[in-house]
C-alpha cells in the first residue's frame, strides 16, 4: 500500500471512529468534519447498544494500533488486577514501549513509534528491545541507541518538532528530549492517558462475549 493510500485509509478509519489517529487525519477532520459523498452530512440512525460498545472497543484498539488478540490478552490481565478493569486496561496499554516512545515525542504517530522499535533503534535500560508490546516497568529508562541518534527522524524529534501535533508529555514520564531519553517514573493513571475512549463500554463489550 502506498503512503497516500495509507493516509486515506487512516482518514476513513478516523472518521468512522470519531477520533483522529494521525496528525494528518486530525487536519482533514478539522477541515471537513463530515464524511465524503452526498450523504456525508446526513444524520446517522441510532446505533444498537452492541454497535456502540463495538465501536468503542475498535476506537481503543485503533489508537494503540494493536490486533484484537492483543487487546483481549490485555483485557484479561486487567480483569485479574485489583481496581477498575477499564482503567487497568488503558494503564497496561499505555505501558507498552511503542506507546511511551510516542508520548515522549520520539515519534509523530503510533505507527512510526512501532517501526522505530521494530527496527531496533530503541533501548530500555541499555538493552535493545524490538517488541512494541514490551511492557516498560516503573523506573526504567527508554533511550535511542547511540548509533541511531544522528538519523534524521531522531534529529527532528530531538528538536521538538512533534510537540505541535502531540499532547503534552504526561506526568508519568520524565523526558529529556534533547538527549532522546525518557523514564517511566510511575504507572500511568487513566485520567492522564491521552486516549479518547469510554472504557466502561469496552468492558461491557467483552463481558457480553
Amino acid at each position: 500500500m502506498s503512503s497516500k493510500s495509507r493516509t486515506r485509509a487512516k482518514v476513513r478509519l478516523s472518521r468512522a471512529l470519531g477520533v483522529a489517529l494521525t496528525p494528518k487525519a486530525a487536519r482533514y477532520m478539522e477541515k471537513r468534519p463530515y464524511g465524503p459523498g452526498q450523504h456525508g452530512r446526513t444524520k446517522r440512525k441510532a446505533d444498537s447498544d452492541y454497535a456502540v460498545r463495538l465501536r468503542e472497543k475498535q476506537r481503543l484498539r485503533a489508537q494503540y494500533g494493536i490486533r484484537e488478540a492483543q487487546l483481549r490478552i490485555q483485557f484479561n490481565e486487567a480483569r485479574r488486577q485489583p481496581g477498575l478493569t477499564g482503567e487497568n486496561l488503558v494503564e497496561l496499554l499505555e505501558m507498552r514501549l511503542d506507546a511511551l516512545v510516542l508520548r515522549a515525542g520520539f515519534a509523530r504517530t503510533m505507527a512510526q513509534a512501532r517501526q522505530l522499535v521494530v527496527h531496533r533503534h530503541i533501548m530500555v535500560n541499555g538493552q535493545r528491545v524490538d517488541r512494541p508490546s514490551f511492557r516498560v516497568k516503573e523506573g526504567q529508562l527508554i533511550h535511542v541507541h547511540e548509533r541511531s541518534e544522528g538519523m534524521e527522524p531522531f534529529q527532528v524529534a530531538a528538536a521538538g518538532a512533534h510537540a505541535q501535533v502531540l499532547p503534552d508529555v504526561p506526568k508519568y514520564l520524565e523526558v529529556e528530549l534533547d538527549k532522546l531519553q525518557a523514564r517511566l517514573v510511575r504507572r500511568p493513571k487513566r485520567a492522564e492517558v491521552p486516549v479518547t475512549c469510554d472504557v466502561q463500554l469496552v468492558v461491557e463489550y467483552y463481558a457480553a462475549r
